[in-house]
């Protein structure tokens, strides 16, 4: 009898689970209503969504109860400028992702720049922390500033406050002390080759990472596109342990989500995916599988667009940037 009311209780949580479009109308723009491409995105210190309009070379935030926006990174055109100066008059190229560390300042990838900026909560002013603007590898052991990234992707604090970079073209991950403001290798080395299950993290080889988060036991969970894999890090051991590598299409965006559930962008598969770490289950909990657009309602009868970015915050509210379909989308994920 207790199975059966289980199970009522399952399906009921179930059916009872909506996708809806937060923003966008299926068409790229900037206004209230519309998004350019979204890529990276997480809830501020302030509790409003902030997300990467990569085709709108802005970074704009979302008040979650009046739904009105407003850009706070960027111009809309794209360039490399403005450091030592507000962030809303600086110019940037195609922003991936965007973090907050724990004073509430803003940090993002501007992949096109090969650069890492910060924007001060106080000031509201911007500056390059990482990276010289010309692609390349270099500087690790000095300042950041004077090092050479390729194409940073994705960023994470770790528990220590330092800043992680998926330096995708240099298949590395690279580390930035901000107190001393030194940079230097984490993971990878730069040869194009997979980490075998159980190798030690210590110059082993780490093909293109693409996407990078930190969960709350402080371990590291990074996607790789290519080769379609989710791989954990144990700081503690520096060892490499390989969780899934079928069931994925190129996938570019994760989130560590309450109660041991990763959630990821799988962008080919224009779907999401949970990764239950308890279990080690992959599941889809939104899209068909099948490229379009909504519609909204029934998360797992919605069509997607290639997307990828996602978040989750405590209480299991996945938001979803639903790139191509130019839509961000959000729903309650049932947590179990």
């Amino acid at each position: 009898m207790k199975t059966f009311f289980l199970l009522l209780t399952l399906l009921a949580t179930a059916s009872a689970q909506k996708i809806e479009t937060l923003i966008g109308d299926g068409k790229p723009g900037l206004s209230d209503t519309q998004v350019n491409n979204p890529y990276g995105l997480t809830i501020g210190p302030d509790r409003a969504l902030y997300w990467c309009d990569i085709d709108g070379h802005v970074i704009r935030r979302m008040d979650l109860k009046t739904r009105k926006t407003s850009i706070v990174v960027g111009t809309g055109v794209k360039g490399n400028s403005g450091d030592g100066n507000l962030a809303t008059k600086a110019e940037i190229d195609q922003p991936y992702e965007v973090r907050f560390d724990t004073k509430g300042n803003l940090f993002f990838a501007d992949m096109t720049n090969h650069v890492i900026r910060r924007v001060d909560k106080k000031s509201g002013f911007i500056r390059t922390i990482a990276g010289t603007g010309k692609a390349g590898f270099s500087g690790d052991g000095g300042y950041a500033v004077k090092a050479s990234l390729r194409q940073p992707h994705s960023i994470v604090f770790d528990h220590a406050g330092r800043l992680l970079i998926c330096d995708i073209g240099n298949d590395r991950v690279r580390r930035i002390d901000l107190k001393s403001g030194l940079i230097e290798t984490y993971l990878g080395n730069g040869q194009k080759k997979d980490p075998v299950e159980g190798a030690k993290t210590f110059d082993t080889p780490l093909l293109a990472p693409r996407a990078i988060e930190v969960a709350a036991d402080g371990k590291l969970y990074i996607i790789k596109r290519q080769g379609n894999a989710l791989y954990e890090v144990d700081p503690k051991h520096g060892t490499y342990h390989l969780l899934a590598s079928t069931g994925m299409n190129g996938p570019k965006g994760i989130s560590a989500g309450p109660k041991q559930n990763l959630f990821i962008a799988d962008t080919e598969n224009h779907a999401v995916q949970r990764f239950n770490l308890k279990k080690g289950t992959l599941t889809r909990v939104a899209g068909t599988g099948e490229k379009g657009d909504g519609p909204d309602g029934d998360p797992l009868q919605c069509k997607m667009n290639r997307p990828h970015g996602v978040f989750v915050d405590r209480k299991g509210v996945l938001y979803i940037a639903d790139s191509e379909a130019h839509r961000i989308r959000r729903m309650q994920i049932a947590l179990r």
